[in-house]
């Protein structure tokens, strides 16, 4: 069994900034192949609407699987939680060979939204605002060929990148002071950890109705393995000091591989792992092999600058073998 996670960095066909459908399929269809997965979960899928269709669809993404293998897989996604439709942009989409027997997304179900009044306002403006996650999570109970049932986590979580406020920027990357770019950026923490939170409130709740769940959690933290967001979900027991609790810290998978090759994104020459699959103890018996397809990856801040149209992911696949 092969499941994979991987960012198609909005890939749909109304992106006039984008590159053309035809030319991401071109580089992003081998990518996909190269996986050969059984389960996939996929982040920044946008969904479209045909001339004459009133409600949006994964066309994009259907355009990119047809005639392959994923084609026929059964397919889950997230929606917009205010209109309970698919979203313009961002959805998370899973793929699976194997019937999918429960599927449900989580959005504050467990956490809820932070009230929060900007302190680097004027004071007439300094009203509380809430502080939502900007996406959901996407839970769903796979039944596989030995007849056990895999839970699988697909999130997708905010970027590092300050939280705009009203009336402290002069341009979409230029703020008036930098104490209201330290706000919004802490805003932007806000957030991860408290999805980050949610998360993991999810995987303890599987973990209360089975114990020997297998769980796999995975997507993009855009976080790395000691950032707080990415700690909070892994509970690891060197941060809850508390041995009894080693069988509900997650694994990350990554840790199985040299150094020199745990990347998934460059950022400014920087080479960081912000894709990420982890997994349950039980889980881990059946673990065999661990990949990221990293080696067409450019830099993700100089591509944006210096390439038109670029149909590459600047985010690498990952995927992990088992023996189920």
């Amino acid at each position: 069994m092969r499941i994979a996670t991987y960012n198609l960095e909005n890939l749909g066909l109304a992106n006039r900034k984008a590159a053309p459908i035809e030319a991401r399929i071109a580089v992003l269809r081998p990518q996909l192949e190269r996986l050969a997965a059984d389960i996939i979960c996929l982040q920044e899928v946008n969904a479209d609407r045909s001339p004459r269709a009133t409600e949006r669809a994964l066309l994009a993404l259907d355009k990119l699987i047809a005639g392959t293998g994923y084609q026929d897989f059964e397919c889950v996604h997230s929606v917009d939680p205010s209109t309970q439709r698919l979203a313009d942009k961002h959805n998370l989409v899973l793929l699976s060979r194997w019937p999918i027997e429960q599927t449900r997304q989580v959005w504050h179900d467990h956490v809820p939204p932070l009230s929060y009044s900007p302190v680097t306002r004027d004071a007439a403006t300094k009203v509380p605002e809430l502080v939502n996650w900007d996406r959901p999570l996407l839970h769903a109970a796979i039944r596989l060929p030995d007849g056990s049932l895999l839970q699988v986590i697909n999130l997708h979580m905010r970027a590092p990148l300050a939280v705009p406020l009203r009336g402290q920027k002069l341009g979409p990357f230029i703020w008036k002071n930098a104490s209201a770019w330290a706000e919004g950026f802490y805003i932007a923490m806000l957030k991860r950890s408290g999805q980050a939170l949610e998360a993991r409130i999810v995987i303890d709740q599987l973990f209360n109705a089975d114990p020997d769940a297998l769980i796999l959690v995975c997507g993009d933290f855009n976080a790395a393995e000691r950032e707080v967001p990415a700690r909070i979900i892994g509970a690891g027991v060197d941060d809850t000091g508390n041995g009894a609790l080693a069988d509900r810290a997650l694994v990350y998978l990554e840790r199985a591989i040299p150094q020199s090759q745990r990347f998934s994104v460059i950022h400014h020459g920087e080479k960081i792992m912000l894709d990420h699959i982890l997994i349950s103890h039980n889980l881990l018996a059946h673990y065999r092999h661990f990949e990221v397809h990293n080696e067409l990856l450019g830099d993700e801040l100089f591509g944006y600058v210096a390439i038109a149209e670029n149909p590459e992911s600047y985010h690498a696949p990952v995927v992990a073998e088992f023996d189920i």
